[in-house]
């Protein structure tokens, strides 16, 4: 610790992303990153941008990237707001919308930017503890919070929750915002969006790196009321008004008018999801019934670090973390057919050396 950093960041436990290597090729399923490259358009849009627009500063407002969403979604563009990353927007929206005196609560196993973000911006949480069979414990989060953020599908197990628990989230904090991070929705879920005209609490941030296979240009969004629209623009304009570069914003709204390859991709990675989840558990693994691009998956008989570590020496790289409850198992994104026909025979190399030994 350096003797000059600020009371803030003395305490404070960053997020750890995925391991980007750099030291070898991996079949990399760790990141949730798609398998498949963007639409061609977006290269074409981008390309198109990299002109001498490049000395103005970007739109400021994105929109053009705002009008494609907004149309897409049915949605007024008082309704919509850009930003660089929905993981810039979630933060935004920590600092917008909840107080130091009350507690902003969501689930315990969950995607682990949240408790980030409480600790940084001085916030207090209270994360409640998980069903057992890992489904979210909707009637703990329903009054006496000062804010709800609810992952659906949820990282990093995958499962979702249906409309009807979103509106049962919306009726019991009327008077808090409810924030829906739908950033794997694209593949199985269904979206809260259409509860925005009836709901002025609910935010829904929605992200273009996973179905829209634009992780490297960071761009994600939020929808909501234009009261809860106005709060992020305030919180933006009070650090970065230009949080949103011109080629993102020129690459993204390309993507989102590309509604065939938009469907072709998403249907590509369930196809090879349900192809993966038949094939651990022919292997004897535990696996829930996901609705994101990812699996979490848990064997009886080997550990999750265990698992972790016979995968990365085989040359296939997953994702695990110490906390106990889930500490037996692993999160495997969903690569290409190919990887994930390489993945089970990692697997099995695993599995056969335990048997042998």
């Amino acid at each position: 610790m350096n003797r000059y950093w600020s009371g803030r960041i003395r305490n404070a436990v960053p997020y750890t992303p995925g391991e980007q290597p750099r030291d070898r090729t991996f079949i990399k399923l760790n990141t949730n990153e798609c398998p498949y490259p963007p639409s061609p358009k977006v290269t074409e849009a981008i390309r198109a941008a990299a002109g001498d627009g490049l000395r103005l500063y970007p739109d400021p407002e994105c929109l053009d990237l705002r009008a494609a969403i907004a149309q897409r979604e049915g949605l007024d563009l008082r309704q919509v707001f850009c930003g660089n990353g929905s993981d810039e927007i979630l933060a935004f929206a920590f600092q917008a919308f909840f107080e130091p005196d009350r507690e902003v609560v969501f689930p315990k196993i969950t995607y682990s930017f949240y408790p980030v973000y409480t600790g940084f911006f001085g916030l207090r949480c209270r994360e409640v503890p998980m069903n057992p069979d890992f489904s979210d414990p909707i009637d703990l989060l329903c009054g006496n919070n000062g804010g709800v953020v609810l992952a659906n599908p949820n990282a990093p197990t995958g499962l979702a929750v249906g409309l009807d628990t979103v509106e049962k989230l919306l009726n019991a904090n009327p008077d808090v915002v409810v924030l829906v991070d739908e950033a794997y929705i694209d593949f199985g879920g269904d979206s809260a969006v259409g509860l925005i005209g009836r709901y002025p609490n609910l935010l829904v941030v929605q992200t273009a790196s996973k179905s829209r296979a634009l992780a490297g240009l960071r761009v994600g969004w939020a929808m909501g009321d234009p009261g809860l629209i106005d709060g992020l623009r305030c919180v933006r304009d009070s650090i970065n008004s230009y949080t949103v570069d011109r080629l993102a914003q020129a690459g993204a709204a390309a993507a989102l008018r590309d509604e065939d390859y938009f469907q072709s991709i998403r249907r590509r990675v369930m196809d090879t999801r349900r192809w993966t989840e038949h094939a651990l558990r022919e292997r004897g693994f535990a696996v829930l019934p996901s609705q994101a691009n990812f699996v979490f998956a848990r064997h009886p008989h080997h550990g999750g670090k265990e698992l972790l570590d016979g995968l990365r020496e085989r040359g296939v790289l997953a994702r695990w973390w110490s906390t106990p409850e889930i500490a037996d198992w692993l999160r495997i994104s969903i690569g290409t057919d190919g990887d994930m026909a390489a993945l089970m025979a990692a697997l099995d190399g695993i599995l056969l050396y335990s048997e042998s030994s």
